[in-house]
């Protein structure tokens, strides 16, 4: 039987899935918050089950999987809903925003035998799938050199960068086609609409094998251009996605010999390759309901999402730094004290510092630029992201995972059971905790376990978290209640929501708060 899914997210992008899930007759239904997007879906597409209840939709029984084309922001926790409701997932790129929820939900989704898919659109392209044959096959030679064009007027966003919205097809491609991750990136770009969104970036990737790749990617540019170009030692290959079908793919066999110590080029006539035509994402969802039925794992899987995503945050970092960033594990550096203990299988990001009588134990990952203070236990299977600092006398268990940039004040508590007794074992009873990027959480606070602390939020000191708390919130007592409103520089907003200090503007959301433009 063919599974049924339901489309959350119905707008620029969702409504493409609604009508190829339909045509595939697998639409289940359509999840939005916007009753005439919902209402003239429905009257299109014949759809019976609309909803703007995303949790309503992951308690039907008669859902099979989900279709998540929402912001980036919620991908993280909306795909982990979905898994640990019994459902499979399909989320649009990227996976999510944090590298170590990443790995979290690469994770959970083994653990619960559930299907996690990445929308990397460009891997169901027959063109794409030709030319990484050609590739593997030999027929360019050893590649040298890789570039990508992803140009285009609009569309503009304020929730993402344009590396964000529009390099992760590029990333993806460039990763699938090489087999190898970089070790290397390096990144710059302008803000020319926002001073704290890029409008335009230029990303190297440099590899162990030599090759070399930049992505050029703008929504400022005066005509469309997809392009991407594949230099061999043999041949050369060209993917313009915005040429007519007969001429997406073509070959230029040119050459280079040497006369005397010259280099000599020596051009030849172009060839264009045949490929059969199909929509590439009517050939995604249908592979999507493949992995489902058969229970296989998907081409653009959760790994494939986690690999794209390491290299995202490090171009996003090179980008910030001004300088380059690394990626190969065994090249990073970082200090631990000579009392701290360091399990084996702990991947531990460069400029990490590790203070005195401090234990990380096994599976753990603890991204870069973190500080972590003395008496410190981290693990085992922890997942912290980068530029996280933890204090001193702080425990951090398998269950909960720290995104980048979150602050643990001296003291404070992670639990991972609701109800611990000595002498019971509840370690089939632990609950997630997923603290989001940017939160501070103060001395002495207890966060109980199964609850999410959104992006930016700010636990004051002594309080304790029973319940998931919204981004940007002040939060304060037992148990915790919201007093108010933090901007992202740690300071309290007043009713204007404007931060005192960056002059940032921020707005109310269904989440929480959402910096606008100032």
């Amino acid at each position: 039987m063919t599974p049924r899914v339901v489309v959350v997210g119905s707008g620029y992008w969702g409504k493409n899935l609604v009508r190829n899930f339909y045509c595939l007759g697998a639409l289940a239904g359509v999840c939005d918050t916007d009753v005439q997007t919902r209402d003239s879906l429905a009257q299109k597409f014949d759809i019976d089950y609309s909803t703007a209840d995303y949790l309503e939709v992951l308690a039907n029984p008669d859902v099979d999987a989900v279709a998540l084309a929402t912001p980036a922001g919620l991908h993280g926790r909306m795909v982990r809903e979905a898994l640990e409701s019994g459902k499979d997932a399909y989320v649009e790129k990227p996976l999510c925003l944090s590298e170590g929820e990443a790995v979290q939900l690469v994770e959970r989704a083994r653990e619960l035998k559930r299907i996690l898919m990445v929308g990397h659109l460009l891997w169901y392209h027959p063109a794409v799938l030709k030319l990484k044959s050609l590739v593997s096959n030999g027929d360019l030679g050893r590649v040298q050199y890789i570039y990508s064009n992803r140009l285009n007027m609009g569309k503009l966003r304020r929730e993402e960068n344009v590396l964000w919205s529009f390099a992760p097809h590029d990333v993806s491609i460039v990763l699938g086609i090489l087999g190898e991750e970089p070790v290397r990136v390096q990144a710059s770009g302008g803000n020319f609409l926002h001073q704290q969104i890029a409008d335009t970036t230029v990303s190297l990737l440099e590899f162990a094998s030599g090759v070399r790749a930049h992505i050029f990617v703008s929504w400022l540019h005066p005509f469309k251009e997809q392009k991407l170009v594949v230099v061999g030692d043999r041949k050369m290959a060209v993917l313009d996605d915005t040429a007519p079908w007969p001429e997406k793919l073509v070959i230029y066999p040119h050459s280079v010999s040497w006369e005397g110590s010259v280099p000599v080029a020596h051009k030849a006539d172009v060839e264009n390759i045949p490929l059969e035509e199909g929509e590439p994402l009517r050939a995604e969802c249908s592979h999507f309901l493949d992995c489902i039925q058969n229970r296989i794992s998907p081409r653009t899987d959760g790994a494939e999402g986690l690999r794209v995503l390491r290299v995202l945050n490090a171009c996003q970092l090179a980008l910030e730094r001004g300088d380059a960033a690394t990626l190969k594990p065994e090249d990073r550096q970082f200090y631990a004290h000579e009392t701290a203990i360091i399990d084996k299988d702990v991947n531990i990001g460069a400029d990490t510092r590790i203070w005195h009588f401090s234990h990380m134990l096994s599976g753990s990952h603890i991204g870069p630029a973190c500080n972590i203070g003395q008496n410190v236990v981290i693990g085992p299977d922890v997942t912290v992201g980068a530029r996280c600092k933890i204090q001193n006398n702080v425990s951090i268990y398998k269950g909960v995972c720290l995104e980048d940039d979150v602050f643990c004040g001296p003291s404070m508590v992670f639990t991972n059971v609701i109800n611990p007794r000595a002498e019971v074992n509840r370690r089939d009873e632990f609950k997630p905790t997923l603290v989001r990027r940017g939160t501070t959480i103060g001395a002495n606070a207890t966060i109980v376990c199964g609850v999410t602390l959104g992006a930016y939020s700010f636990i004051g000191a002594g309080t304790v978290v029973t319940r998931d708390v919204p981004d940007y919130a002040l939060m304060v007592g037992n148990p915790a209640r919201r007093i108010g409103w933090m901007s992202r520089h740690g300071e309290r907003l007043d009713a204007d929501l404007r931060c005192p200090v960056s002059g940032v503007c921020y707005q109310q959301t269904e989440n929480g708060l959402e910096e606008i433009t100032s």
